[in-house]
């Protein structure tokens, strides 16, 4: 069965704790969002983060995400993702959505860096034969050798994020969810990490990319969906809605 997306009128509230609604009502009113902001039947101050939203992909379509910070991009990811459920509305999601979102989600830092790739597949929905017949291409692939029997404590900043995506990136997905470049280590790794991302890409039926950069969107994506505020602004063929974001910028 092929991948297919369909959203409809999701809307996502996240709450905010430990902040008074008087005080951060009146920095969103300054922030021209006093509508995005409420209080729960509990008292607990809520934050609409994605209003409305409705949008249906097949297999072969590549979404580009466009809009401001706070806009609302990585929150539908983490909604597609299946880490948030929508407080409102419906979300259908046909195949296996792999997030390649926060790569370091489910590292434990006591266990070694082969444990760590077992204990990360399984979170990324990678059965044991998979993740067994896999384990020697990832630790081909960071490069990391003695140092993958080694707790991950022991490990610098770059050689975390260096296993953490050779695991998320080795998983098949039939959805991927990418949120902005993942920077992993110096730049011939870099290359080497962008040429993996290239074939995990052309690998899956539907890919939601969320990133500033307009130029990526228009070479790798056929659709666009333009965000502000949580609410769709515009969606469908990319240059038409990067032409009217940038058309909004300018004005």
């Amino acid at each position: 069965m092929s991948a297919s997306i369909c959203l409809h009128q999701v809307c996502l509230d996240l709450p905010i704790f430990d902040v008074s609604a008087q005080s951060l009502k009146k920095r969103m009113m300054r922030l021209g969002r006093r509508n995005r902001i409420a209080e729960d039947n509990t008292g607990v101050v809520v934050v609409r983060s994605l209003d409305s939203i409705s949008l249906e992909l097949q297999a072969g379509d590549r979404l580009g995400l466009i809009g401001h910070n706070g806009a609302g991009k990585s929150s539908l990811l983490r909604v597609l993702a299946g880490i948030y459920a929508p407080t409102a509305g419906t979300v259908e999601v046909r195949g296996r959505a792999v997030p390649l979102l926060d790569i370091n989600l489910g590292m434990d830092d006591q266990s070694t860096g082969r444990q760590n790739i077992r204990l990360r597949g399984l979170l990324l929905g990678m059965g044991n034969a998979e993740i067994r017949a896999k384990t020697q291409d990832i630790a081909d692939f960071t490069e990391l050798g003695d140092y993958l029997d080694l707790p991950l404590r022991t490990y610098s900043s770059g050689m975390r994020l260096r296993l953490a995506f050779a695991i998320a990136s080795a998983v098949d997905a039939d959805i991927l969810l990418l949120d902005e470049v993942i920077g992993v280590g110096d730049a011939s790794f870099q290359d080497k990490a962008a040429r993996r991302l290239e074939q995990l890409h052309a690998r899956a039926e539907i890919v939601v990319l969320a990133i500033h950069d307009p130029k990526v969107i228009r070479q790798s994506c056929n659709k666009a969906l333009w965000l502000d505020r949580g609410q769709v602004r515009a969606f469908g063929d990319v240059d038409t809605v990067l032409d009217a974001y940038s058309r909004h910028n300018t004005a």
